[in-house]
């Protein structure tokens, strides 16, 4: 497996969007192309993206950004938009993106990360643990996790 940042590949940058929002809410891909691509300029720590793959091919992405549509804003950074494909779970390749995110999160100054799910039983195997629930704008609302570093 190798695991590619775009801010450190801005040649991956393409093939990231098109990932991405191949694996994402119709109504977000814009975001993520504009997001992306202006990592790629940003003198920022933040946002990062990330693609894990298998040899060439991309197996799963995620990303390091400062507030995921969340109410918590006095919160930041978050972990968002984890996905590996279907054919590749159950290997925990997910926890290999985790923790780059982890370690570039530190590595930037931050002592804690955080994510918004609504699944349960998985981040809890990562060192995350339940702080809060977080309400989205579109009305909906999601639990927030926190990972001490």
């Amino acid at each position: 497996m190798t695991m590619v940042s775009i801010k450190e590949q801005p040649h991956c940058a393409q093939e990231a969007i098109q990932y991405f929002q191949k694996h994402c809410n119709e109504d977000s891909k814009i975001v993520y192309e504009d997001c992306i691509l202006s990592c790629l300029t940003s003198d920022s720590p933040l946002p990062q993206w990330y693609l894990l793959y298998d040899k060439e091919k991309i197996i799963g992405c995620a990303g390091l950004i400062t507030n995921d549509f969340i109410s918590r804003m006095d919160l930041y950074p978050w972990l968002c938009a984890l996905y590996i494909d279907e054919r590749y779970r159950g290997h925990s390749y997910g926890s290999l993106l985790i923790e780059r995110i982890k370690k570039d999160t530190k590595e930037n100054g931050y002592s804690s990360l955080y994510l918004c799910t609504d699944h349960l039983g998985y981040y809890e195997h990562y060192g995350f643990e339940y702080i809060a629930q977080g309400y989205h704008p579109w009305g909906g609302s999601s639990r927030i996790y926190q990972a001490k570093l």
